[in-house]
């Protein structure tokens, strides 16, 4: 079977291992230059289906769970340390929110806080620990997966402003994220911003998060004392520049995990708009001889894989 699939983000890139690994022939055409314009390019790659719990519907947990085993085999660099969830002591009550709403976790106090992050000793008394979660980089995960395609006999031809109606295939899937609202009407953009720093004076070795009221964050350590800080979720489809409030809202709530963050570097400042449906859940469907994968949120590489072996079955069941 030629499978032709829409979009080398990592929702395409995931669907075009599962259908190679069945047998088919599979052909990427993406609009952009390359896939480091996808939206998942500004991505934090957390694979933290237990901490999503506390904001997500019950489904994004068991759709995402499997997805840490998945990136394992199929990426060297995922990182599998868990997830250190904290929040200042006037803030204790967001704390135990946290913890009522998921599962799979740990109570810590200050002692072991400081053993599993000793840049972070002293600082908090208590914490969540979550230590079946992991995370990537999607900046190296993409370009290995893609690798993986060619390794495989997959194309991908970059530049190319397709639709399914153009596309010459057995079948196709259709995985531009936003840019499928020519087709499904209800989809709507989730605008999500990050900022990279650098700093040598901080080491982290997991994903951690800090809870408060208004305005959560979560730093994800990249190497060589690179960190992402990512935390905001605005409803709009903009994909303009960083505003002045979104990078004091990110850069405050870093300097409040730890002060060392106010003499950071700046590397970038990111944007990205995520494509979700009303319910903010991920969809599977089909159309004739189309296949539509989208909605995936803010859940891009915890919930690609299994929304891809949803989109492989059906493709393999209707041939």
């Amino acid at each position: 079977m030629h499978v032709g699939i829409l979009g080398a983000g990592v929702a395409g890139l995931v669907t075009a291992i599962e259908l190679a690994g069945r047998g088919a022939r599979v052909e990427i055409v993406e609009r952009a230059p390359d896939h480091a314009r996808a939206c998942a390019w500004v991505a934090g790659g957390m694979l933290a289906p237990w901490c999503e719990q506390a904001t997500a519907e019950p489904q994004v947990a068991a759709l995402g769970a499997p997805a840490i085993a998945w990136w394992q085999r199929h990426f060297a660099g995922t990182v599998q340390r868990g997830t250190l969830i904290v929040a200042a002591s006037r803030d204790a009550g967001e704390l135990d929110l946290f913890g009522r709403r998921t599962e799979r976790f740990e109570p810590i106090d200050a002692e072991c806080i400081g053993a599993l992050e000793p840049e972070l000793a002293g600082r908090f008394r208590q914490g969540l620990f979550f230590p079946d979660e992991a995370h990537l980089d999607p900046r190296h995960a993409l370009p290995a997966l893609a690798a993986q395609l060619a390794a495989m006999g997959v194309t991908i031809r970059y530049g190319v402003d397709a639709d399914v109606a153009r596309i010459d295939a057995d079948r196709t899937v259709d995985c531009r994220g936003l840019a499928a609202r020519d087709t499904l009407e209800d989809l709507r953009g989730v605008r999500g911003e990050m900022i990279v720093v650098r700093s040598s004076d901080i080491r982290l070795t997991r994903p951690v998060r800090l809870l408060h009221p208004r305005f959560g964050l979560y730093v994800v350590p990249r190497g060589d004392g690179v960190f992402m800080l990512g935390g905001t979720l605005l409803e709009s489809g903009s994909d303009d520049p960083m505003t002045v409030r979104s990078a004091m809202d990110l850069l405050n709530a870093a300097y409040a995990l730890h002060p060392a963050f106010a003499e950071a570097e700046i590397l970038e400042l990111g944007v990205g708009v995520r494509p979700a449906f009303p319910d903010n859940l991920p969809r599977v469907l089909r159309h004739g001889r189309n296949v539509y994968l989208n909605g995936l949120y803010r859940h891009g590489f915890l919930l690609a894989p299994a929304m891809a072996q949803q989109a492989a079955r059906l493709i393999f069941h209707h041939t």
